[in-house]
């Protein structure tokens, strides 16, 4: 028997004093639970902010404010655009000046693109072997990619970048690649013997002033882009691959 003012449920559990008297009477009184607490509202994430683009890489390492283009350049741009996708970073290198653009423009456009007796590829193979010797990164990877375009062969745009003397040339295309490459490397050293190797070879005396114009061109270009540090666009990297 349970000792007075201390009623035990049949599970010797104590009850509360409020339920005592029903306890008494026979009557379960069922323990009171804590109201539920309500789940707290999880808070509401603001917007992730949207992360900066990259920032471009600059196409030279001169801080030169670009010219507002004229009508002329914008056009010549907007042609550059459809033709290949994109303007090659050296173009824009010159935007801060619009006559040395034109100027270089209008050289390139009559040695690269004119007619002539040399073909649009050895053009650009004479650009690639004279850039290999003078190791200008901006010119070995645009004329580099151009040479692989227009001849079709992955394998020759390499050879021209590394070692033209490796690659399976024809004499004609040996014999220019050898005058432009001892021009670049020792210009005093050409004589006479040298041109008459080229004429031997099948070149016109027209063409021999082409051979040496592209390649003194080049050097030129090699010489600037390495000067500033001009990038190359990276579409180039993966032309005609």
């Amino acid at each position: 028997m349970a000792a007075k003012g201390s009623a035990k449920t049949g599970k010797g559990k104590p009850v509360t004093k409020a339920g005592v008297g029903k306890a008494a009477a026979g009557k379960a009184t069922p323990a009171r639970t804590a109201p539920a607490k309500a789940a707290k509202p999880e808070p509401i994430k603001s917007a992730e902010k949207p992360r900066p683009a990259p920032k471009a890489e600059p196409i030279i390492a001169l801080d030169l404010a670009p010219a507002p283009l004229d009508a002329e350049t914008e056009a010549y741009f907007r042609k550059c655009v459809e033709k290949i996708g994109f303007v090659p970073n050296v173009l824009l290198a010159y935007t801060h000046d619009l006559a040395k653009l034109k100027a270089f423009s209008a050289m390139y456009n009559d040695l690269m693109l004119a007619p002539s007796g040399l073909s649009k590829l050895e053009r650009e193979m004479i650009a690639v072997a004279v850039s290999s010797v003078n190791r200008c990164f901006y010119c070995l990877t645009a004329h580099g990619a151009a040479v692989r375009q227009l001849s079709g062969d992955p394998e020759l745009g390499e050879l021209m970048v590394m070692n033209y003397r490796a690659a399976k040339l024809d004499a004609r295309q040996r014999a220019m690649l050898d005058f432009a490459v001892k021009l670049t490397e020792a210009p005093w050293t050409i004589d006479e013997p040298d041109r008459e190797a080229l004429r031997k070879a099948g070149f016109s005396e027209k063409d021999i002033w082409d051979i040496a114009a592209t390649a003194s061109f080049y050097n030129m270009s090699n010489r600037m882009a390495s000067a500033t540090d001009m990038r190359p666009n990276p579409e180039y990297h993966g032309t005609a691959r």
